[in-house]
């Protein structure tokens, strides 16, 4: 799926992104948010889950003033 095919579908499940906005990330990240959308716009339920991928920490660490 080409990165335009992907905002496309994007927009159509979240219309406050704009193309402007969604243009700056890359394929995988847009792949990776798009899953998400798809995930949470569909089942739900206890049974419902959505695992975070290992691509970025659950928390991070705030540094001291």
């Amino acid at each position: 799926m080409s990165k335009q095919q992907m905002i496309d579908l994007i927009r159509q499940r979240n219309s406050s992104a704009s193309s402007d906005f969604l243009v700056k990330f890359d394929e995988e990240a847009l792949r990776t948010y798009l899953r998400r959308l798809t995930t949470v716009q569909g089942h739900r339920g206890r049974s419902s889950v959505w695992v975070r991928q290992g691509i970025s920490p659950a928390s991070t660490p705030r540094a001291c003033a």
